[in-house]
This record gives structure tokens, C-alpha cells and sequence, in this order.
């Protein structure tokens, strides 16, 4: 896959754009000045594959919890800031690693000059993050609703503050719950500017209906080559970004390591209990670290070709399962033993 080429930037240590791989972050949903609370975030976050962690700076108190943070923390903090350009400030002096703000709103060019001297000085980047539902009045004005257009000239703007200061360290996102909007707007932002984009679909949603729509907003534009960052926005547990977000750059050809269960839809033809067997068979692999194809078939149509085919394998007969690895026949067991049997093979490879 050809990938858009983008300026590149450095997220305490972690590459961003250039030629760096797509990375995967998520945002505490605990009180930052709860310092031992969000630390216990990060921490989770970090064990589950986290890459980039954001937390929100509203006021000063947080701000001063931040260095506390930043300096335990086993992830790149992002401080996200609104309005305040003095908040902005304190998190980088904080040892925040980027910061998210749109210099539009934080006031004159004499404080967004503040906040980009600041960044500068540090190495610290700036994301510009646009999302369809706070576009600038004059905007909706000139394009009657929120429109990809609309976003991007948006971004343009406060792309252009920046960029008269001598400030090009951007990093820059463009949101929308509308999946279709989303995509539109980061193919015209891909087009027009040569920075980074961290991608996202905003309020995506519950852990199901927001997985469902990231995956088909991120992972369009990842298969077209767009996107340097990704956050799956979910009402749910932030732990739960991170293995959606993952799962979506294994599924795009973007990540590999963990096991891959290939599964068939159950039909007619099914002679096993394929439905509990996959899962079985999912969840005794969820945390492993191989990098290993596994398939769970249950008929003798398509099954023993996808088992012959993956690194370990079985195919389902009536009340039966043929095992497969590395593409050879490795015997029969009945049904009762077959997944025992599978993990036995497997773990017995990675014993040699």
C-alpha cells in the first residue's frame, strides 16, 4: 500500500507521519488532577497496545497534575486545551508531548505567537483539531451546514496562524459523527496539506455501533493510504479504543502480531458447534503474542482449503474435526477434543 506522504513529527519519542507506522491512541476519561487515577488509566491503556495517550487540561489545577503525569507515564501524554492559550503554555512547560488546541480560539496573534514560541522551543507539536460540530459561524453561514469543504477551510485557518509564526510542527484531524462526511473531509485534507492527519470518527458511539462505524470510516481511508494516527472515539471503557483500534490496522494490512481467527459464517451445512468452537478458540488466543492465521471451518465445502491455508487450522465433519498445520493433514479427533486438540498443536510449535 502506497501511503500519503506527510511532514514528520516526533510525539515524545513516537514518529508521527514521514515514514512512521500508523499509530494508536485513546484519551482518559478520569479528572485529571486525579493524578493517581489517570496514572492507573495510562497504565491500562499502555498494557493493552496504547501508543499515545491525550488527557484534558481545563483549567490550572490540571495543568500543574499534568507534570506529575507526564512524568510517570509510560505513554507520550497530549494535553487537550480549549479557548485558554495560558493553559497551552503550562502543559508544555508540564512536559506534555503535544498538545491539541485550534489557535483560532485561543485569542490574538500575539498568544497564539505565545503558545507556538512554546511548542517550538520544546519540540512539542500541535494537533489542530476541527470537528464538524464547531465550525465557525461564519463558515456555516457561507456553507449553510457542516460540509467537508466547510472543515478543511476551517483547518486551513488555523493551519495559517501557525504557519505565520514559523510554526509547521501540525498534526491535524477533521471529525464528524456523519461516517461519509468524516472520510470526505480527511481525502480533501489529504490533498491540500503535507501534515500528519489523526484520524477518527467523533462520537462514534457505543463500544458496537462506535467499532462498527470507525472501522468503516478509518479503515477506508487507511486502505486509500490516508492517516498517520488513529482514535476510536467509544462510550465505553478507553481500553476498549485500543483493541478496536488495533483490530482495524490488522484488518487494513497496518499492524501484524497476535493471532488471527478466521472463522465461517455458520450454515446448513454445519455439523459442528462452529459458533461456541470459534469462540473458544478466540479467547484462548486473545492474548497471545504469536503471529499466527487460525481457522475455525465447519463443513467440508470451503473448510478444509481455509484450514490448509492458515498456520494452524481445523475443519469441521459431522460430530468430527480434521487438524491442519502449515498446510499438512495432522490427523482426526471428535468434536469433544478438537479445540483442546488445536491449542495442543499450537502450543507444541511454539515450543520448537
Amino acid at each position: 500500500m502506497e501511503r500519503t506522504k506527510t511532514r514528520a513529527l516526533s510525539v515524545g519519542g513516537v514518529p508521527l507521519g514521514g515514514d512512521g507506522p500508523v499509530t494508536v491512541q485513546s484519551m482518559c476519561n478520569t479528572k485529571t488532577r486525579d493524578v493517581a487515577g489517570t496514572l492507573a488509566q495510562i497504565r491500562a491503556l499502555y498494557a493493552a497496545g496504547c501508543e499515545i495517550v491525550r488527557v484534558t487540561v481545563p483549567d490550572m489545577e490540571s495543568a500543574a497534575a499534568l507534570a506529575d503525569i507526564c512524568r510517570e507515564s509510560p505513554l507520550p501524554v497530549v494535553a487537550d486545551i480549549h479557548f485558554n492559550y495560558k493553559l497551552a503554555i503550562a502543559a508544555v512547560e508540564a512536559g506534555a508531548a503535544k498538545i491539541r488546541i485550534n489557535p483560532g480560539n485561543i485569542g490574538g496573534a500575539d498568544r497564539v505567537r505565545a503558545v507556538a514560541e512554546a511548542c517550538g522551543s520544546r519540540g512539542v507539536p500541535i494537533r489542530i483539531g476541527v470537528n464538524s460540530g464547531s465550525i465557525e459561524p461564519r463558515l456555516l453561514e457561507k456553507y449553510g451546514h457542516p460540509t467537508a469543504e466547510a472543515m478543511v477551510e476551517s483547518a486551513g485557518g488555523h493551519i495559517a496562524l501557525l504557519e505565520r509564526e514559523g510554526f509547521r510542527d501540525i498534526c491535524l484531524s477533521l471529525k464528524a459523527s456523519s461516517v461519509p462526511l468524516t472520510v470526505a473531509a480527511y481525502r480533501l485534507a489529504a490533498a491540500r496539506f503535507p501534515y500528519p492527519l489523526h484520524l477518527g470518527v467523533t462520537e462514534a458511539g457505543t463500544a458496537w455501533s462506535g467499532t462498527v462505524n470507525s472501522a468503516v470510516g478509518i479503515g477506508a481511508l487507511l486502505l486509500e493510504g490516508i492517516g498517520n494516527t488513529i482514535r476510536v472515539s467509544l462510550t465505553a471503557d478507553p481500553t476498549e479504543e485500543i483493541k478496536a483500534g488495533i483490530a482495524i490496522l490488522k484488518a487494513a494490512g497496518l499492524r501484524s502480531g497476535g493471532v488471527r481467527v478466521v472463522s465461517c459464517p455458520t450454515c446448513g451445512r454445519t455439523e459442528i458447534d462452529l459458533i461456541s468452537t470459534a469462540k473458544q478458540v478466540e479467547e484462548a488466543l486473545a492474548e497471545s503474542k504469536k503471529d499466527l492465521t487460525v481457522a475455525v471451518m465447519g463443513c467440508a465445502v470451503n473448510g478444509p482449503g481455509e484450514a490448509r491455508e492458515a498456520d494452524f487450522g481445523l475443519a469441521g465433519g459431522r460430530g468430527e474435526a480434521v487438524l491442519f498445520r502449515k498446510g499438512e493433514l495432522v490427523g482426526k479427533v471428535p468434536e469433544a477434543e478438537m479445540v483442546s486438540a488445536l491449542l495442543r498443536l499450537i502450543e507444541a510449535e511454539a515450543e520448537n
